[in-house]
């Protein structure tokens, strides 16, 4: 008689959570296999999550369910009563033999998943969750030290399949939509503030806990990568790769470091890491232009770029031509141009080779009306120009040298002082020493036009700088190249003559012929 009461119990609570949505145990992910079944023999108990995504409920065949080792109801309490999560035993305190099964009770519980947003809402479950998370990360970190000498000093199959399974069902959740597409939802033709504070999630007093124990199971040396590999797979990183779009920097950061550990220490996953990576480069490049976590993938990419052996994998020039240099076309390229331009130049100081091909793309996707966007493209340029040969050089130097010469007449002062900025640097002095001879013809133009018309100071004295290192450094040729720039002004000074002259006779010509006065613009 009192089991049929219990059972009564519970099966009124599991109806009263639908009205009063509180913590549900998310679903394993796919990837990782689930962690296990229940314990004890009562029914289990549906607990509900309210969320961005439509909430599940307990007739839905889909509805996950804890066991009731890790979650229980108060019969007493109605049906209003939120879930309580039954206290469990420090792993310190039992015995060697039951700890895995503890660990498995424990995984569990830390794989419900609460609404943090509302701090009022069972803040003791929320609580006994954060102490089982920052046991097992002490434990996942120090098996031994945490759980006694008697520990063992490697997971069991079973428990760190459980484990990935629990931080699957943490960390792989939709991301709540970015300010741009709250803004257009509001308001179609508003444009996102890029000055806007970050968004930074309520759960990631929880979350940063879950990344800390994924960290520490990547890093630990009891991890043995031929087992891991089954639980941290192909799936499981392609879902890393998706919460790099995460608006909080906190979490990227951490997945940052994640993906960075994982790429270092499962080498069977390497090239589809790569190839993943570039994936997500070129939907942002050709489909989405937007994505909050490209400085991240490219620190990532900055390292493992330095970690290249030589000579270089065709696959890995085809990267920099497909994926790195076009990066430079989207007008967010500010946001990640500082680890952009690391990448760059990692290949370049590779392989200087490589100069050519960076050079001419840079060229590429030169920005025409974007004035901050050519400042820092001028930057970039210094630093390959630092790593390039003279053999290399030669090949681009002529497009190279008539785009820095556009640069040196725009009006944006911050342009024109940063293209003159380039002359401040020896080995790029030097390279234009050894082809003066090329070189003058095209650059002295505009320095006599700055000289002669542009309307900053700062830009006059650093043009007469430069001019004056071109009339030390070979003044027959600085000689030479005057005369012809005179000789070029008398021409077209002659030619806007003979212009001017064509059009005077033509208006005289309609003059006589119409026989009125007419009036001239000029």
């Amino acid at each position: 008689m009192f089991n049929k009461i219990i059972k009564r119990g519970n099966r009124k609570s599991s109806r009263g959570d639908s009205a009063e949505p509180g913590a549900r145990p998310a679903a394993p992910s796919s990837s990782s296999g689930g962690g296990g079944g229940g314990a004890g023999g009562a029914a289990p108990v549906t607990v509900n999550h309210a969320s961005r995504a439509s909430a599940a409920t307990p007739s839905s065949p889909t509805s996950p369910h804890v066991a009731p080792s890790a979650l229980a109801t108060n019969p007493a309490a109605g049906a209003a009563s939120p879930p309580l999560l039954e206290p469990l035993p420090l792993l310190r305190d039992v015995a060697a033999a039951d700890r895995p099964g503890l660990l498995l009770r424990k995984l569990r519980l830390v794989t419900a998943i609460f609404d943090l947003s509302d701090s009022l809402k069972h803040p003791r479950e929320k609580e006994a969750k954060r102490q089982a998370l920052l046991e097992l990360v002490d434990y996942v970190q120090a098996p031994a030290q945490a759980a006694g000498a008697n520990a063992p000093a490697r997971l069991p199959d079973h428990v760190q399949e459980a484990l990935v399974a629990a931080i699957s069902a943490n960390i792989f959740r939709p991301l709540p939509p970015a300010l741009h597409e709250s803004a257009a939802a509001i308001d179609p033709g508003a444009t996102p503030d890029d000055e806007e504070e970050p968004y930074l999630d309520p759960a990631w007093p929880h979350l940063q806990l879950v990344y800390e124990l994924l960290l520490r199971y990547v890093v630990s040396p009891d991890t043995d990568t031929k087992v891991a590999k089954r639980y941290v797979d192909h799936a499981f990183v392609l879902r890393l790769l998706d919460l790099f779009d995460s608006e909080d920097p906190r979490e990227r950061e951490y997945l940052k470091t994640v993906l960075h550990r994982i790429y270092g220490k499962f080498m069977v996953h390497r090239p589809f890491i790569r190839k993943a990576i570039n994936n997500v480069f070129y939907r942002f490049i050709f489909e989405t232009q937007r994505h909050n976590g490209i400085g991240e993938l490219l620190e990532i990419l900055g390292s493992i770029i330095n970690g290249f052996a030589l000579p270089m994998k065709e696959e890995h020039k085809l990267f920099l031509a497909r994926a790195l240099i076009p990066l430079h076309k989207p007008k967010s390229v500010g946001i990640y141009h500082q680890q952009l331009s690391y990448c760059i130049v990692q290949f370049v100081e590779k392989d200087y080779k490589l100069a050519d091909t960076v050079i001419r793309g840079l060229l590429k996707y030169w920005p025409v009306t974007n004035c901050q966007k050519e400042v820092l493209f001028l930057g970039e340029l210094e630093e390959v120009l630092e790593a390039t040969q003279p053999a290399e050089f030669q090949r681009c130097m002529v497009p190279l040298f008539k785009q820095i010469g556009r640069c040196l007449n725009s009006s944006h002062f911050q342009v024109a002082e940063r293209a003159l900025f380039l002359w401040n640097n020896d080995h790029i002095v030097s390279l234009i020493a050894q082809n003066r001879g090329a070189i003058f013809p095209i650059i002295f133009e505009a320095l006599e036009r700055n000289i002669q018309s542009h309307w900053n100071q700062a830009v006059h004295g650093l043009t007469a700088n430069v001019r004056k290192m071109f009339l030390d450094m070979d003044s027959e040729l600085f000689e030479e190249c005057q005369q012809q720039y005179m000789e070029k002004q008398a021409k077209a000074k002659e030619i806007q003559e003979q212009r001017e002259s064509a059009w005077r006779q033509l208006e005289a010509v309609v003059a006589k012929a119409t026989g009125d006065d007419m009036v001239l613009v000029n």
